[in-house]
C-alpha cells in the first residue's frame, strides 16, 4: 500500500479498516543469502538498500528484540555533516544527500526537518578550529558559515554569551542539517525492506555464529539455527559481544549515552546548537520538548539507563548555556548503548573471516550516518569491496597507523 494524502482520505471515509501492516512477520526459512545481526537503523538500511539497490532480496534481519529497540530510537535525532577530516566529511555528507531524498524514496514521513546546526565556540583556539573546520568542509563542497557574536545574538537571543568563563564569541552554521524523527526512520526501512521481499524476524536472539572450514556457515538463534552465505553484524553496543561469538577481539568499547526530553513549550530554539565548553547539545522537537544530550557516562556498560552523575551533569551545562533551561521541567530520559572506536569514527569493513562482514564504531554518530551506513554496507556486502566515501573506514586502519580522530583526543574510546 502506498502511503499519499489520498489513501488516508479513501480510508478516513472507510472507517480506517483498510489499512494493512506495515510489514510481515515471518518465521526464519532455513537458509537465507545474507543474514543481517541487528534489526536498528543500520540493519535496516543495509537490508533496504541490498534489496534495492542490488538486488539481493533472499535476506533476513534478525532482531533479539523489537525492530527499533536499540539505538535508533534513543537518540536526540541530529542529522549534520560537519566534520573536517577526509575520512569522515565525503562519508557524511554523503548520508545527508540520502537524508534529502529519503521521503520521497522510502515513501514514509521521517520528518526530516532542516533547521540548520550551530556550533558555538568560546575562545580563540576554537575559533581557528571552526574556521579550520568550515574551510575543510568547504573544500568538499559542503556549505558552511561563519557567525561572529552580534549575528548569534539576533538569532539565539537567549543564550549567556557574557558568562565569566565560557563567554559566546562565534559559532559555525551548517543551514542544511537539522533533525529527524528516529523512530520514524527505523519504521520507514523496515517497511520498504519488507515490501522489497527482506525477512524481518523480531524477537530472535544469536546465541552462537557457526564456523565450518573457516568460514561462516550461519547463526545459532533463539528460534534455532539459520543458515546463511554472507553473515553481517551491524548490531551497534553489542557488537563485541556478536563478534566474540566468531572469536573476533574488536577494537571498540560499549557506553551509555543519556539523553533527555522536557516538557512541552512553545517554538523557543530553531536550531539544533551544540556547546564548545562541553559536548552539550540541544534542539526542539515537534511536539515542543527539548531534545538535549552530553557526554556519555564514561564507563563501559551494556546497560540502556545511566547514571545520576552524568545527568546532573548535563543539567549544568544546559543551564551555562541557556539559563532559562533552568525554569524547565524534565520529563524523561533514555539511554543508548554506544559502541565507541579507538579514534572515534565507525568501521565498515571485510573481517578475518571471509564471507562475516562488520558496521560498528558509530560513537556519537550513528543515527545520522543511517542511510549512507546502509548503503555502503550493502555495496560492500554485494560487491565485497567498500563504496569510496568509506574506503578509509577500515578495520585495520589502527594496525597501519591511519586512525580518523575527528577529536584529536588519541586512542581512549571514552573521549571521543
Amino acid at each position: 500500500m502506498r502511503y499519499s494524502a489520498l489513501s488516508i482520505f479513501k480510508q478516513a471515509l472507510a472507517g480506517n479498516l483498510g489499512w494493512k501492516p506495515a510489514w510481515r512477520e515471518p518465521q526464519p526459512k532455513p537458509h537465507y543469502d545474507v543474514i543481517i545481526v541487528g534489526g536498528g537503523g543500520h540493519g535496516l538500511a543495509t537490508a533496504y538498500y541490498l534489496a534495492r539497490e542490488f538486488g539481493i532480496r533472499n535476506v533476513a534481519v534478525v532482531e533479539k528484540g523489537y525492530l527499533g529497540s536499540g539505538n535508533v530510537g534513543r537518540n536526540t535525532t541530529i542529522v549534520r555533516s560537519n566534520y573536517m577530516l577526509p575520512g569522515n566529511e565525503p562519508f557524511y555528507e554523503f548520508s545527508l544527500k540520502l537524508w534529502e531524498g529519503l521521503e520521497r524514496e522510502l515513501n514514509y514521513n521521517v520528518m526530516l526537518s532542516q533547521r540548520g546546526i550551530i556550533s558555538l565556540y568560546h575562545n580563540d583556539g576554537q575559533r581557528d578550529h571552526y574556521v579550520r573546520r568550515g574551510n575543510a568542509m568547504m573544500m568538499e563542497g559542503v556549505a558552511a558559515e561563519q557567525l561572529d557574536r552580534e549575528t548569534l545574538k539576533k538569532m539565539l537571543p537567549f543564550l549567556n554569551f557574557d558568562h565569566a568563563r565560557f563567554p559566546i564569541i562565534g559559532g559555525l552554521l551548517q543551514r542544511r542539517a537539522g533533525t529527524a524523527r528516529h523512530d520514524a526512520v527505523a519504521w520507514g526501512f523496515a517497511r520498504g525492506a519488507d515490501r522489497l521481499g527482506v525477512d524481518l524476524i523480531q524477537n530472535c536472539e544469536v546465541t552462537g555464529i557457526r564456523r565450518e572450514d573457516g568460514i561462516v556457515t550461519g547463526v545459532e538463534t533463539t528460534k534455532g539455527f539459520i543458515g546463511c552465505n554472507r553473515l553481517a553484524l551491524a548490531a551497534a553496543g553489542n557488537t563485541s559481544r556478536v563478534g566474540e561469538m566468531a572469536g573476533l577481539k574488536l577494537p571498540i568499547e560499549s557506553h551509555v549515552l543519556q539523553a533527555f526530553v522536557t516538557e512541552g513549550l512553545k517554538p523557543c530554539i530553531d536550531h539544533v546548537i551544540t556547546y564548545g565548553a562541553g559536548h552539550f547539545y540541544i534542539s526542539q522537537s515537534d511536539k515542543g520538548g527539548l531534545v538535549f544530550g552530553a557526554e556519555i557516562d564514561g564507563y563501559s556498560s551494556y546497560a540502556q539507563r545511566g547514571n545520576l552523575a552524568t545527568a546532573e551533569h548535563v543539567m549544568e551545562e544546559g543551564v551555562t548555556m541557556i539559563p532559562g533551561l533552568s525554569r524547565v521541567r524534565v520529563l524523561r530520559a533514555w539511554g543508548g548503548v554506544m559502541d565507541m572506536s579507538m579514534d572515534g569514527s565507525p568501521i565498515i569493513d571485510r573481517t578475518p573471516i571471509d564471507n562475516l562482514y562488520l558496521n560498528c564504531g558509530w560513537c556519537y554518530g550513528g543515527f545520522k550516518a543511517t542511510p549512507a551506513s546502509g548503503f555502503c554496507f550493502a555495496h560492500l556486502i554485494a560487491k565485497g569491496e567498500s563504496h569510496h566515501v568509506a574506503r578509509a573506514l577500515r578495520l585495520d586502519r589502527f594496525e597501519r597507523g591511519f586512525p580518523i580522530d575527528e577529536a584529536g583526543a588519541g586512542t581512549q574510546p571514552n573521549l571521543h
